[in-house]
C-alpha cells in the first residue's frame, strides 16, 4: 500500500450581499450574519486513486450545480477525475437560494400560478432587491468559491496518519408522528389521544475519522450525523446551524487550524427536536405543518429552532469530538483506497390517473374558495404543495419512468462512506451499515444531487410532507434498489 495523502481547506461563502434564504416555503431575506457559512474540502490520494469530499453550508446542490462545479475545478486542476469530486449539503436552511438549473424547471409555485383566474397574481411577501444577491449570483459565487476549496484542498496533499472512531450524542430524532388511524404527520401533535408512536427511531451514532500529520498533529475531523442541520430553519439570518457551533468549540478546544468535514447521514425523517418533549419556540415560526394548539411546558432541551438549541447541540457534538480524540492511542499511515463512481437509473415514483384527477379537483376548489383574496402567496403554495406536486409528476411520468442518479462508494482503510443524493429516511441507512462489511459505514445524504425525500414504504401508506409523491422523486421500491447496490458495491470492496 502507498503512503496515504491528505489535504485540507476552506473557503468562506458569505457574500457581500444580503441573502435569499433557502429551505422554507416562504421568502425570507437574511437581516445579519450569525455564523459563517462555509465549504470545506478534503482530498485523499492512495493507492492510485483519488477523492476530494466537499462539506457544503447548503440547503442542497443538484446534479446542474455539482456539474458547473466540477467544470471550474477540472479547468484549474486538471491532474484530477473532476467525477471524484463530490459535494454534500449540510442541509442548512439559513444559506443560499441557488439557481435550479440553466433551463428554469417548473415547480408547485408555478403550477398553482397556472390554475389562478386572470386577474390574480402570486405575490411575494418578502421581496428581493438589489441588496439580495440573486440565485444566479449565488450559484456562480459558491460554485467558485468549492473549485477554488477543492483546489486548495489537493494541493495541500500531505503524508498523513489516520483513525476512525466511534462517537455517540443524541441529535437527530424521527419527525413523523403515527395516529391511530394509520396516518402519519411529519411535526404531528402528540398531545392527542390518537398519538400512538414516532413512526421510526433515530441514531445517536457519529461516525468519526480524525487525521494527521507526520508530526502526528491532528489537521481535521469527519463527522457523520443522522440528523439534518435545520435547527435555526425559520429564522432570518445567515447561519450554519449545529455545525458552525461544533467547529468553533473545536477549534477553540483542540487548535484554530482544525478542519471540519460535517456530513450529514440518512436523515430524511429526522430532525433536531425531542416531538414528546416538545418545547415551544422562543421566538415564531411560520410553518403550516407546525401545529400546538395546546402546548405544555416542558423542562427538556431548549427551543431547538432558536439559537440556545443550536448552542446546545454544537456543544453536545463538540463535546463528544472531543472526548474520543482525548482517548486515541494509535494512528495509521497506510489506507487501501478505492472510490467508485456509479451511475443509476432508478424508477419514478408515478402517480395514478385518479391521484392526477384528484388533484387537480382539489387545487380547483382550493382557488375557487379563496377567488375573493386580493392574491395568493407561499401559505397558499404549501397547503396546496401535495396536489401541486401530484400535478407535476404526472406530466413529468408522460415523458420518462426512469430518475437516473450518481452515487458514490469509497473504501478508506476499514471505513466505507456510501453518498446518495436524498433525503434519505433513517431504516435505508441503518439497512446500509448493518449488512456492510467495512468496520464502520459513514452514509451521506444529499450529495451530488437533489433529489427529494426517499420514504419507507410505511411512510408512504401513512402519507403527509416527506412521504408524498410531491415530496420526492423516488419511492420505496427505488429505495430498495439504492439500498441493495449500495450494500453490493460496499462488500465487493471488503471480499
Amino acid at each position: 500500500m502507498e503512503k496515504l495523502l491528505i489535504g485540507w481547506a476552506e473557503e468562506s461563502i458569505v457574500p457581500d450581499k444580503k441573502v435569499s434564504l433557502g429551505g422554507q416555503f416562504y421568502e425570507r431575506i437574511s437581516e445579519y450574519v450569525e455564523s459563517e457559512i462555509s465549504v470545506t474540502a478534503m482530498a485523499v490520494e492512495a493507492n492510485g486513486d483519488q477523492m476530494i469530499m466537499v462539506s457544503a453550508d447548503l440547503t442542497s446542490v443538484t446534479a446542474y450545480f455539482v456539474g458547473l462545479v466540477r467544470e471550474k475545478f477540472a479547468k484549474i486542476c486538471p491532474e484530477v477525475d473532476p467525477r471524484k469530486l463530490m459535494v454534500a449539503a449540510t442541509h442548512t436552511h439559513t444559506t443560499h437560494t441557488l439557481a435550479r438549473d440553466k433551463v428554469k424547471k417548473k415547480t408547485a409555485k408555478d403550477v398553482l400560478k397556472d390554475y389562478l383566474p386572470e386577474g390574480k397574481e402570486y405575490k411575494a411577501l418578502v421581496t428581493a432587491d438589489d441588496s439580495v444577491i440573486t440565485p444566479e449570483e449565488a450559484t456562480e459565487f459558491v460554485s467558485d468559491k468549492i473549485a477554488l476549496a477543492a483546489k486548495r484542498a489537493w494541493d495541500n496533499r500531505e503524508e498523513a496518519l489516520y483513525t476512525n472512531e466511534f462517537g455517540r450524542a443524541a441529535v437527530g430524532m424521527c419527525r413523523r408522528v403515527s395516529y391511530d388511524d394509520g396516518s402519519a404527520q411529519m411535526w404531528g401533535d402528540v398531545n392527542t389521544a390518537n398519538f400512538v408512536a414516532l413512526e421510526g427511531g433515530n441514531d445517536s451514532g457519529i461516525e468519526l475519522l480524525f487525521t494527521f500529520n507526520k508530526d502526528r498533529k491532528l489537521t481535521g475531523v469527519v463527522a457523520n450525523i443522522a440528523c439534518p442541520a435545520q435547527i435555526l430553519e425559520q429564522r432570518s439570518f445567515i447561519s450554519a446551524d449545529y455545525w458552525g457551533r461544533t467547529k468553533a468549540i473545536l477549534r477553540e478546544k483542540l487548535g484554530k487550524d482544525i478542519y471540519l468535514l460535517g456530513l450529514g447521514g440518512a436523515g430524511g425523517d429526522q430532525c433536531p427536536r425531542d416531538l414528546v418533549r416538545w418545547v415551544t419556540p422562543e421566538t415564531p415560526i411560520d410553518d403550516p405543518n407546525v401545529n400546538r394548539p395546546n402546548p405544555l411546558k416542558r423542562k427538556a432541551d431548549p427551543s431547538m429552532y432558536d439559537i440556545s438549541g443550536c448552542n446546545r447541540a454544537g456543544r453536545r457534538i463538540a463535546s463528544e469530538i472531543i472526548a474520543v480524540y482525548e482517548d486515541i492511542t494509535e494512528l495509521k499511515d497506510t489506507a487501501v483506497f478505492q472510490h467508485k463512481v456509479i451511475d443509476l437509473d432508478l424508477p419514478l415514483r408515478k402517480v395514478t390517473m385518479a391521484e392526477y384527477q384528484n388533484a387537480v379537483r382539489e387545487l380547483e376548489y382550493y382557488i375557487d374558495k379563496n377567488k375573493d383574496k386580493e392574491s395568493f402567496n407561499f401559505a397558499d403554495t404549501a397547503r396546496m404543495h401535495v396536489h401541486c406536486g401530484s400535478i407535476l409528476r404526472y406530466q413529468m411520468q408522460q415523458d420518462t419512468e426512469i430518475y437516473p442518479i450518481e452515487y458514490h462508494v469509497i473504501r478508506f482503510g476499514d471505513i466505507a462512506i456510501a453518498t446518495n443524493p436524498f433525503e434519505l429516511f433513517l431504516d435505508y441507512g441503518n439497512r446500509m451499515k448493518a449488512r456492510s462489511k467495512a468496520e464502520q459505514t459513514f452514509v451521506v445524504q444529499l450529495c451530488c444531487g437533489s433529489s427529494g425525500y426517499l420514504p419507507t414504504e410505511k411512510a408512504e401508506k401513512a402519507g403527509h410532507y416527506s412521504a408524498y409523491v410531491s415530496s420526492g422523486n423516488i419511492g420505496h421500491e427505488g429505495g430498495d434498489l439504492l439500498t441493495r447496490r449500495t450494500i453490493h458495491e460496499i462488500n465487493e470492496m471488503f471480499d
